[in-house]
């Protein structure tokens, strides 16, 4: 028994041990219920003023991987924010939340969305008053919690909790790292060229970003605007401009526009400007391809929690 657990994990070790990614697990834990009520939540519009700009309107979980495809997204009332809207899948593994990085926990990035004139337009108060007067979400929260009155608290622990569950395990790229499956001559040497050419060392971990905060413009002068969503609005360090957290690449090829503003229409020029900003060059063709074909196999399969009915 011990041989066979000591050689089980030495090949886990050298399949994927020293490599500076690591799959996402195909199993985390959550409390099921309380993520079934967050499911709710993020696709009612009653969190909002306007009673129309859902969580999930921002967010589509199942034809865009996520995100709204919008080069900024629309809230209340279609105002127009400033900002593209990264994916919330995988989001548990993010250290930090927003492109400026400013909210430490999921809880704290809930609140701003809530509270935005531009977003959900909402005061915590009229969050919890809606839902107080809403005899099913009573119901529900009283079946979970134990509450009569439901609070602001118990609203973002519930969404909290399907966020968590927004996990897309078992893409071909995991499934190599597993030993599971073979990745075709192209998508292999894309890989060696995302770690030879240093991508890796701003995209890696189980989300291959959003674990740091990284500069765009290291070699070659990126642009800069004061409105931008950077470290620099945080901190007021002038070495923070245009210092972002990292995005994550999994589910890339579903993810665009891509960058802060969603300026960037297609993968393919957004990898060739990291390349010249970052990097100081232009990639060849062949180049360009490989890491694309690469890119392409970071795409997961729909999360456990979204193939189920859900509350009714």
């Amino acid at each position: 028994m011990r041989i066979t657990i000591g050689l089980f994990l030495l090949t886990a070790l050298y399949t994927y041990g020293y490599e500076p990614v690591q799959p996402v697990p195909k199993v985390v834990e959550y409390d099921r219920d309380k993520a079934e009520l967050g499911k709710l939540l993020f696709h009612d519009p009653i969190l909002a003023k306007d009673n129309r700009t859902s969580c999930y309107y921002c967010h589509d979980l199942y034809q865009k991987c996520g995100t709204d495809h919008r080069p900024v997204s629309k809230g209340f009332h279609d105002r127009e924010g400033k900002v593209n809207a990264p994916t919330v899948y995988n989001v548990r593994f993010n250290f930090r939340f927003f492109w400026d990085g400013r909210a430490k926990t999921l809880k704290e990035q809930i609140l701003g969305p809530i509270q935005s004139p531009d977003e959900m337009n909402m005061s915590l108060k009229e969050v919890e008053d809606r839902l107080n007067q809403h005899p099913v979400y009573r119901e529900k929260f009283k079946e979970i919690y134990g509450v009569d009155r439901i609070t602001f608290e118990l609203v973002a622990d519930a969404i909290i909790e399907f966020e968590k569950a927004l996990i897309t395990p078992n893409s071909k790229f995991d499934k190599y790292l597993r030993g599971e499956a073979q990745l075709t001559e192209d998508e292999l040497e894309g890989y060696r060229l995302f770690k030879k050419l240093g991508c890796i060392s701003c995209h890696n971990g189980i989300n291959l970003g959003g674990n740091s905060f990284q500069k765009i413009g290291v070699i070659k002068p990126y642009p800069w605007h004061p409105s931008y969503p950077d470290r620099y609005r945080i901190t007021g360090n002038e070495y923070d401009k245009n210092v972002y957290r990292v995005p994550t690449l999994r589910n890339i090829d579903c993810t665009y526009p891509y960058f802060h503003d969603g300026s960037v229409k297609t993968l393919e020029e957004a990898v060739q400007l990291m390349a010249y900003y970052n990097l100081g060059f232009r990639l060849p063709q062949d180049e360009l391809d490989k890491i694309i074909a690469f890119l392409k196999t970071l795409r997961g399969e729909l999360p456990e929690i979204l193939k189920s009915e859900g509350l009714q």
